[in-house]
C-alpha cells in the first residue's frame, strides 16, 4: 500500500544528546498492519521539494493504533536521511510504503520473553500490546548505553504495561551492569528447573541477537529474531537485503528480509555473514 501520511505528531523523545524522535502518521496502514512489520518513507526536504535522497527509509512500526488510524514510527537521527525527515512538521504529508514484511507470531498460550538492545526496543512494544491483550504473561529483557538512554526511549512506557523489566546498562547507571543476556541465561536456568512454556522474540545488534538464539537453542526455547539489512527497494526487487538461512534439510538458501522478513526463527539464520 502506498499513501500519503499526515504528520500528527513529530517530537523529540528525552535528552537531545539522544538524538531520538517520535513520528506519528495518519492513514490506513494502520488498519492491517502487525508487530515487527515495517513501512518505507519517501524522505524528502520540503524547503526545496527535493526528492534526494531518492531511496526510502525503512523504519519498524512502534505503534499501532486502528481506532485513530495512526501508526507510530521511532527512530534516532543518524545519517543523511534521519537528518532530512526530522525537519518534517506536523500537517506535512510524507510517501509511505507499507505494512511491509513478515512480522512476529504470538503464541498461543504461556509466556512471551522480549530480548532487546538499543533502539531495537522500538518494535517490541506492539509486540508486548498484543501479547498482553491476548492474555499472555510478558517479560522484557532490554540493554541500553546507560540510564539516559533507556529513559529516552521510553522505560516510562514499558513500566505502564505492568510487566516485569530486567534492565542492563554497560556503566551501571541502571539495572544490572552488563550484557541484557546475563540476566537472559539466569532466568532460562531458573525455567529449565520449573518448566513452563515460553517463546522469545528479540530485535537489536546482530551480535546480541546471534548470543540470544544460542542461548534459546541451549535451553530449547523458540525464538523469533528481527534482522536488520540495508534496504533498496524494500519490495524485494533490488536483492540489497538478501540473508543466508538454512531449512529444515540443513541447506543453505537465500531470502530477502524485506519480503521473508524482517522476523525469521533464530534456528534459520546463519550468523556468519562469509556463507
Amino acid at each position: 500500500m502506498l499513501i500519503e501520511g499526515q504528520v500528527v505528531i513529530h517530537e523529540r523523545l528525552g535528552d537531545e544528546d539522544q538524538r531520538l524522535r517520535k513520528l506519528v502518521l495518519k492513514g490506513p496502514i494502520a488498519q492491517t498492519a502487525k508487530a515487527g512489520q515495517f513501512v518505507a518513507i519517501q524522505v524528502q526536504d520540503f524547503s526545496i521539494s527535493s526528492f534526494d535522497p531518492l531511496l526510502r527509509r525503512p523504519i519498524s512500526l512502534a505503534g499501532i493504533s486502528s481506532e485513530r488510524d495512526e501508526i507510530t514510527l521511532l527512530y534516532r537521527i543518524q545519517g543523511r536521511g534521519t537528518e532530512i525527515l526530522a525537519r518534517a512538521k506536523c500537517g506535512d504529508k510524507l510517501s509511505v510504503m507499507g505494512p511491509l514484511g513478515k512480522g512476529f507470531s504470538l503464541p498461543d498460550e504461556g509466556e512471551l520473553w522480549l530480548v532487546t538492545g538499543g533502539i531495537g526496543i522500538f518494535p517490541l512494544y506492539p509486540l508486548a500490546q498484543s501479547a498482553l491483550a491476548q492474555g499472555l504473561t510478558v517479560r522484557l529483557f532490554w540493554g541500553g548505553e546507560n540510564q539516559s538512554f533507556l529513559e529516552s526511549a521510553g522505560l516510562s512506557s514499558w513500566q505502564g504495561l505492568g510487566i516485569p523489566i530486567h534492565l542492563s546498562t554497560l556503566d551501571g547507571s541502571l539495572g544490572q551492569k552488563g550484557l541484557v543476556t546475563v540476566q537472559l541465561k539466569e532466568l532460562l536456568e531458573k525455567h529449565a528447573i520449573s518448566g513452563g512454556k515460553i517463546r522469545v522474540a528479540t530485535c537489536g545488534p546482530k551480535k546480541m541477537m546471534q548470543a540470544v538464539t544460542d542461548l534459546c537453542l541451549d535451553y530449547k526455547v523458540p525464538v523469533e529474531v528481527s534482522l536488520e539489512e540495508r534496504m533498496g527497494c524494500a519490495v524485494g526487487a533490488c536483492l540489497g537485503c538478501v540473508v543466508t538461512l538454512t531449512d529444515e534439510a540443513g541447506t543453505l538458501i537465500h531470502k530477502k528480509v524485506c519480503q521473508d522478513g524482517p522476523v525469521f526463527q533464530g534456528e534459520e539464520v546463519v550468523w556468519d555473514e562469509s556463507c
